[in-house]
């Protein structure tokens, strides 16, 4: 598994476990894309951190020694961090999935991933992508069902359908700022205005909601 970046990706580790942190941390190593600047267990030592070394992502336990990570991320995100966050945890709840999502978490991963699976949503959150872990993947599918339906599609205009076509297929805003030639806050706006359309918080959810709508990803259209 290799970066795009020249570099390794620089991440931050947040979880209570010693021993599960320093294990992760040193597998993480081992892969070479990834570079892991500092550990912790403490949520109260995390903002420092992010001032100091500067993560391209953080990596942050749901539950952390009683504390709730999703409120850790949320703090953090009030005064002022923007970096991309990977929920890391065992709970394999649907309702803890879809409260990481919708409070703003690029993506969330189980600590059963294999450490290539990691490496790889590491890579994919710095790309500005959301995901999931494979696991995850049904009951956020069902989570969808239970609150869309296609007919949520007739809403969105042909440029919106287009974003939707785009991010059924994973792409990055940057990415799809230069596939139809428009600027990257554009893109953003137009990715907000679909997530408020069809009543979804992520873009991982978009994603599955075109896939299991069938909707076509080359003309913009259901099938």
């Amino acid at each position: 598994m290799s970066s795009p970046h020249d570099t390794p990706l620089r991440i931050v580790l947040v979880d209570d476990h010693t021993l599960f942190r320093k294990g992760l941390a040193e597998l993480l190593e081992r892969e070479g894309a990834i570079h892991v600047a500092a550990i912790t267990g403490q949520p109260a030592e995390v903002s420092a951190m992010l001032k100091n070394h500067a993560p391209d992502v953080l990596l942050l336990d749901l539950n952390i020694g009683g504390t709730d990570g999703i409120g850790v991320m949320q703090a953090l995100r009030g005064v002022g961090f923007d970096l991309p966050v990977l929920i890391l945890t065992v709970s394999e709840a649907e309702e803890d999935l879809a409260r990481a999502l919708r409070s703003g978490a690029n993506g969330y991963l189980l600590k059963s991933m294999e450490p290539d699976e990691v490496v790889d949503a590491i890579v994919r959150a710095a790309r500005g992508e959301t995901v999931v872990a494979p696991g995850m993947t049904a009951k956020l599918v069902r989570m969808l069902d239970a609150r869309n339906t296609p007919s949520l599609l007739d809403s969105l205009t042909q440029r919106e359908q287009e974003i939707l076509t785009h991010l059924a297929r994973g792409e990055s805003n940057k990415a799809i700022a230069r596939e139809l030639d428009i600027s990257y806050d554009t893109v953003k706006l137009h990715v907000r205005h679909v997530l408020a359309k069809l009543n979804l918080s992520s873009r991982v959810e978009a994603a599955v909601f075109a896939v299991e709508n069938r909707f076509m990803r080359s003309g913009g259209e259901k099938r």
